[in-house]
């Protein structure tokens, strides 16, 4: 029992056992995403988050030990962000033909989530804090967590937010598109890029080149958005 307990010790404090444990958790969640018929609400990243808080709830293993073995993952992000280039600039004609309408969905869509956000927490009494912390919580997560701590929330929290809003965008945005009846790729990729980031953008992408390259565009743009749009917001009202 002893030789157990030191090899499970060993293996924890190993930064190769969670890049592992990342790795099979999101391989693990993906395989049951596509077991599923690619049901939105199998998500691979939420299956992935809820196995990889449930190893470390159970290990007691904080977040800095794991993220010391799990950074090359997030080292990754950046070349999977660019590589986002690729299906835009194959789709680069009919984003010039649209740039109108684009910057129309872009500013309506980053003011609806930045004021149905706030709004919906000052109802229910939510602090200054929680409000700078959730003002952001569309945009990508770096622009949102540098947004939150200049207004003076908290961007742990905000990182939070982000994460929720684009599971939350990717299992059930399509299905709300679906509803509405919004049936052009560019459109609805557009919309999810907008409301739900990276997370979003990922879903678009298994789904269609085309929505993939507007869900990229909107997401960078609604990042922009968001910077110049929350401190005047937030100005005015506070």
């Amino acid at each position: 029992m002893n030789s157990i307990q030191e090899t499970w010790v060993y293996l924890n404090a190993s930064p190769l056992f969670h890049l592992t444990l990342t790795m099979v958790a999101f391989q693990a969640a993906t395989w049951l995403f596509e077991k599923g018929g690619r049901n939105p609400l199998l998500n691979p990243v939420l299956g992935s988050v809820i196995v990889i808080v449930s190893v470390l709830f159970v290990t007691k293993t904080d977040y800095a030990t794991y993220f010391e073995g799990a950074q090359f993952v997030h080292f990754l992000l950046g070349p999977a962000t660019v590589s986002l280039a690729i299906p835009l600039y194959r789709q680069w004609d009919r984003v010039r033909g649209s740039a109108f309408a684009i910057g129309a969905s872009l500013l309506t869509g980053s003011l609806v989530a930045i004021l149905t956000a706030v709004g919906t927490a000052w109802v229910f009494g939510g602090s200054e804090t929680l409000l700078a912390s959730i003002a952001p919580k569309s945009a990508t997560a770096p622009v949102a967590m540098a947004i939150s701590e200049d207004l003076g929330g908290l961007p742990s929290l905000t990182a939070v937010l982000v994460i929720v809003s684009g599971i939350f965008g990717a299992m059930f945005g399509p299905l709300l598109l679906n509803l509405i009846g919004v049936k052009d790729w560019g459109a609805r990729g557009l919309a999810v890029g907008t409301a739900s980031h990276g997370i979003g953008t990922a879903r678009a992408l298994q789904v269609n080149e085309t929505a993939g390259a507007f869900s990229g565009l909107a997401m960078g743009l609604n990042a922009i958005a968001t910077a110049l749009l929350v401190p005047i917001l937030w100005g005015l009202f506070f």
